[in-house]
């Protein structure tokens, strides 16, 4: 099996970093533009797109920051980071993605991040 390696990617986004927190940070934001469906019990976030349910734990979370979730049935080395970064000269916000994945899959996992990104800045109205 191919080794997943890790890739990040940056997005401009229009948004105060209390509001972009609450999308990327509760199931009710969440689900806006992540995923279909989320739940949220004793640590465990319940992801879900057209039928298909993925288990996520959260690992690490900083208030108006980041939050880092753990796939459960991932390799033990994988997470995916939602950081918002802020320029503190220009104040400009932006939304960091670490991810892993395999080199074949890296350009369509991208083009999915993409996708994703561009629907939460239409749901800020950003």
């Amino acid at each position: 099996m191919a080794e997943k390696k890790k890739f990040t990617l940056e997005y401009e986004v229009r948004s105060s970093p209390r509001i972009l927190y609450s999308f990327i940070s509760e199931p009710n934001g969440l689900s806006q533009w992540f995923a279909d469906d989320v739940n949220f019990r004793d640590q465990v976030y319940t992801f879900t797109w057209d039928d298909e349910q993925q288990k996520a734990k959260l690992v690490a979370v900083k208030e108006n920051k980041l939050v880092k979730f753990k796939w459960l049935d991932d390799e033990p080395q994988c997470y995916f980071e939602m950081e918002i970064v802020q320029d503190e000269l220009t104040n400009d916000v932006a939304l960091s993605i670490t991810d892993f994945t395999t080199d074949e899959l890296l350009a369509e996992k991208k083009l999915i991040w993409d996708n994703q990104i561009d629907y939460l800045i239409s749901v800020l109205g950003a």
